[in-house]
């Protein structure tokens, strides 16, 4: 008979595995611990992959019941935080059997859901998963992706451009409609709710989706382009998302939107699968992000937000901009906008990639840049995000002295002059003051949009940094 213990355990004994190769069909997680005093490194790094796997603090009778070597998490890598004397890096394999297939739900339950509580921790982040390519193929994905979705839009060739309509509350449906209708007619390829417009007193959900679908059939017909506004269906319950989300089926509209990080992922996942089978396009917003990623020794960094997303479902995801007034730093933006819209990415410290992480066939994402951002950004834009990407202005549209129509008209000049100067082979950052003033002498519209924010910077210190040397 198998002896039986019920005694506290040491967690590095079973968790704490220095010698364990991980498999092709592991899921890999690295997390940035700092332990209380005194409490060793391996056996903080052990208790993180117990609790967010099998362990518990005691041995338990029913452990004789199972083979817990073939379920359990390890940690098999300790390493350094460059920069950081209290931090770590611990690694962790879990077998792939302790997640439910295609549910990013249960994975960050697993991974996040208790652990982060634990007493022997003074700090916890998560800053990258590794998804194996067996559990990536359980996922479906964005409804579209960027090829169906540019096919659906027949937008080709350079990033869209699209608009926040300000103020985000208060004006009434149809004014609302009207604001939609200006940028449209002006240049604009999209424009969209904010995140915290559902339906409120002052504008009802569909009663705004009237006058804005009123907006974009008279925009396509004077321009001849094909136009669309990100209806947010996010609702207080399921099955009002769906019924919103079915009214913009019925008013032939190409795209509606969703908050997923307060939605939550189950929601997130459920409205994708509607999207795939009706053949709608799903903009994403990351409302309450920053709540979760921007400490940088607690919380979840957002290269695994943005990864989680992509397998989540949706077409498009906010990123922030790096040039405008949201955080972010250049070179890990770039790196979580790669887990986005490649098929494989490389590991790479200066990015903050930790790991290989292949996508398989699965679609891309495009990124959105959007906050805080006008036409002197827009080589820098073009120059970090590329072609697929969408390019949001909202104050940077709707702030133009001469109203929306005319802002999106200097949005769309600046664009397509910076998408010619980059194809001639100019270095847009360095040679932005005169691409920018050489388009403005034929377009009044830009040349005002320069002069109005010349000297609008949003320059601050980044607070999460690379923690690279």
């Amino acid at each position: 008979m198998a002896k039986f213990d019920s005694g506290v355990k040491e967690y590095r004994d079973l968790y704490w595995t220095p010698d364990y190769v991980p498999l092709d069909t592991d899921l890999l997680a690295c997390f940035k611990v700092v332990g209380q005093a005194g409490v060793p490194r391996e056996e903080v790094a052990a208790a993180v992959a117990a609790e967010s796997s099998t362990g518990t603090w005691s041995t338990v009778w029913s452990e004789l019941l199972t083979d817990l070597e073939f379920y359990k998490g390890r940690t098999y890598r300790i390493e350094d935080v460059p920069g950081d004397k209290d931090a770590f890096y611990a690694f962790i394999a879990y077998p792939l059997d302790l997640f439910e297939e295609g549910s990013v739900v249960n994975v960050l339950t697993s991974l996040v859901g208790n652990v982060f509580g634990f007493k022997a921790l003074r700090s916890l982040r998560l800053e990258d998963i590794r998804f194996p390519i067996a559990y990536i193929k359980t996922c479906g994905g964005p409804p579209a992706g960027i090829q169906l979705e540019r096919d659906r839009l027949n937008k080709y060739g350079r990033p869209m451009l699209g608009c926040t309509i300000k103020p985000k509350l208060g004006l009434s449906a149809k004014n609302y409609g009207r604001s939609v209708y200006e940028c449209l007619r002006g240049g604009l390829d999209l424009t969209k709710d904010d995140e915290n417009i559902n339906s409120q007193p002052f504008m009802r959900w569909r009663d705004r989706w009237d006058f804005v679908a009123d907006a974009i059939h008279k925009a396509e017909r004077e321009t001849g382009e094909r136009k669309g506004h990100y209806l947010n269906v996010t609702a207080s319950t399921p099955e009002e998302m769906y019924k919103r989300a079915e009214y913009a089926k019925e008013l032939g509209m190409p795209i509606i939107m969703h908050d997923f990080l307060t939605g939550g992922f189950t929601a997130n996942t459920g409205l994708a699968n509607w999207c795939r089978e009706n053949g709608m396009l799903l903009h994403i917003h990351r409302a309450m992000h920053a709540v979760i990623d921007r400490n940088p020794h607690h919380g979840i960094h957002f290269r695994v937000l943005a990864k989680c997303l992509r397998l989540s479902g949706g077409d498009q995801l906010h990123t922030g901009t790096v040039v405008g007034k949201l955080e972010g730093d250049r070179a890990s933006t770039l790196g979580f906008v790669d887990q986005l819209r490649e098929s494989f990415v490389p590991e790479d410290r200066s990015r903050g990639i930790f790991f290989d992480q292949d996508w398989g066939s699965m679609p891309g994402v495009f990124a959105v840049a959007s906050g805080g951002i006008h036409v002197w950004h827009m080589p820098a834009l073009l120059n970090i995000f590329g072609d697929d990407s969408i390019l949001q202005f909202g104050g940077g549209t709707q702030g133009h002295p001469w109203g929306n129509a005319a802002g999106a008209a200097a949005n769309r000049v600046a664009l397509e002059a910076c998408v010619k100067a980059r194809n001639e082979g100019r270095d847009l950052e360095r040679e932005s003051k005169d691409i920018l003033t050489a388009a403005a002498k034929s377009s009044p519209e830009l040349a005002i949009a320069m002069e109005t924010w010349k000297e609008i910077v949003f320059e601050f210190d980044t607070v999460d940094k690379l923690d690279v040397q």
